[in-house]
């Protein structure tokens, strides 16, 4: 992943990333310098994370902003020492800036009020109905972006889970690269005028995946 990848920041200190990644890795505790070794690393640590917090939460659980503050304080907890703790910088995603960093405690508060307690616990449905659940969950969180790093793994986290207490295998999520990935950051910017329209198409796809993968289609 080149540098231009990475998320730009608003009044971040250089000492923040890993030294010697040439600002490609976030400052860590197992002192990675390596993108490539840390997205290895990220990604066995969310398997690991996932498969513990399926034990933790059930089909009744109405999730809040500490559970997701808790997802990704498990996921992240060997690797940095801010897991699970919201962001102190603002972040962009070329000229898309994503919450500032002053809002997040009112807004994660909002998200819990609002889509969180609509939709969790996410009770069987329709695959339409539970990708529009999903999608709109999704795509509110992301735009917070309540943490320095994982926010799209956090909220698909999030989502499996979700789908679980719906009924569902654990979901698929291809990677995303290429036309997929411009479609992806395409629904999240929907969602700021509250149409979850894209996003629940692509949260459709995932859902029929699942079950394709699962022998239940």
């Amino acid at each position: 992943m080149s540098k231009k990848d990475r998320y730009d920041t608003t009044d971040l200190d250089e000492d923040q990333f890993e030294p010697g990644s040439q600002r490609r890795v976030l400052k860590n505790l197992l002192h990675i310098t390596s993108r490539r070794e840390m997205d290895g690393v990220e990604g066995r640590e969310q398997v690991r994370a996932l498969e513990e917090l399926a034990m933790v939460y059930d089909k009744h659980r109405r999730f809040t902003a500490a559970d997701v503050c808790r997802i990704h304080r498990a996921w992240l907890r060997p690797v940095y020492s801010w897991a699970g703790q919201y962001r102190q910088v603002n972040l962009k995603k070329d000229s898309f800036f994503f919450a500032a960093a002053a809002h997040i405690p009112r807004l994660m508060a909002d998200f819990e009020r609002g889509p969180l307690k609509r939709h969790t616990p996410c009770c069987p449905a329709s695959p339409d109905r539970l990708a529009a659940a999903l999608a709109e969950v999704h795509v509110e969180l992301v735009l917070i972006h309540p943490f320095r790093e994982g926010n799209g793994r956090a909220a698909r986290i999030l989502a499996v889970l979700m789908g679980l207490q719906a009924g569902l295998p654990p979901l698929y999520f291809d990677k995303l690269s290429g036309r997929r990935r411009q479609e992806y950051f395409a629904a999240v910017r929907a969602g700021l005028d509250r149409n979850y329209g894209p996003m629940a198409e692509l949260f459709s796809a995932v859902i029929e995946r699942t079950l394709q993968i699962h022998g239940k289609q």
